[in-house]
């Protein structure tokens, strides 16, 4: 086979990635007719299908799959060569990509951020925010180099870099009935209104199987996607909710929420988890970054 056209590999890409060639071509800036142009000479070059079109949008073949992945690890590779060359010029310029999840944001940049940015002032950094399932996804898939997520399912494409033990407690405000309780059952909550996330949450993945081993059902009033959401549910006095104490900590402090710890082992054993892509090398920024943020964890561990 001759040498491929890896040009092309780019408008399959994001084909793909986008879910249309339309909202490929509008992503680039082109006509569709160039992106499926584009796409029909890499098919004849090797001589198989590489994308199938469904209702919902397209889908890569075996072989499609297999071009998306080369992709990626090429993108991988130019970018640890990068790293390479920026670690021979020193640490004074560089980007590390970052998805964590929405309750991490005022202990993350309180924390490693600043720590790191202080230390860094001239690495930009992109941070956005996502569900457990999705913050796993866009790692996996190169689009971040590291990711913070709690309680994450196992996935055979990541690798914890970093863990750190924070239990679920439960979240009441001031004038709760619960206020005054030094810890709380899962079966006590089922008397109160609940809010929980969606279920491509951890905590809410994490409750799952809590509920499962207690043998109980917990009926949630409010179901979101925004753990602010939860907060302004709880100060309002429309009931309670179950998170990590990290995701609170500003209210805590300010004392317009209040922390119970939960008795129930499931919950007690609840871990963040700082995560890389398996084989993916890091460029020099996102090593440094890591290693501030292990040290970080470690110096907070959670020991109760």
């Amino acid at each position: 086979m001759k040498k491929l056209n890896e040009q092309r590999f780019a408008y399959f890409y994001e084909a793909v990635q986008c879910g249309s060639v339309r909202a490929a071509a509008d992503k680039m800036d082109i006509a569709p007719s160039a992106v499926s142009r584009q796409i029909s000479l890499l098919e004849q070059e090797i001589a198989i299908p590489v994308m199938e079109r469904h209702r919902r949008g397209v889908v890569p073949t075996e072989a499609g799959q297999l071009l998306i992945d080369y992709y990626r690890e090429q993108g991988a590779h130019q970018a640890d060569l990068l790293s390479k060359l920026q670690a021979l010029r020193g640490l004074t310029r560089g980007h590390v990509s970052i998805v964590i999840g929405e309750g991490f944001v005022s202990d993350f940049m309180s924390g490693t951020m600043r720590y790191f940015c202080e230390r860094h002032p001239q690495i930009s950094i992109s941070l956005d925010l996502a569900g457990t399932n999705d913050v796993l996804r866009l790692v996996a898939e190169d689009v971040a180099e590291i990711g913070l997520v709690y309680n994450p399912p196992t996935d055979p494409r990541i690798v914890t870099r970093a863990l750190q033990r924070q239990p679920m407690q439960l979240v009441v405000s001031p004038d709760s009935p619960l206020r005054n309780s030094k810890t709380c059952s899962l079966r006590e909550l089922s008397e109160y209104p609940l809010g929980l996330m969606h279920s491509s949450y951890g905590t809410r993945q994490l409750l799952a199987l809590a509920e499962f081993a207690a043998k109980i059902k917990l009926n949630p009033l409010l179901t979101t996607n925004s753990i602010n959401v939860l907060k302004h549910f709880v100060k309002s006095g429309l009931g309670v909710t179950l998170l990590p104490r990290f995701a609170v900590s500003t209210e805590l402090a300010a004392g317009e929420l209040i922390a119970i710890p939960i008795e129930d082992d499931v919950l007690a054993l609840a871990e963040v988890h700082l995560v890389t892509r398996v084989g993916r090398k890091l460029s020099v920024a996102a090593n440094r970054f890591v290693s501030y943020s292990s040290s970080l964890m470690q110096a907070f561990q959670v020991t109760s």
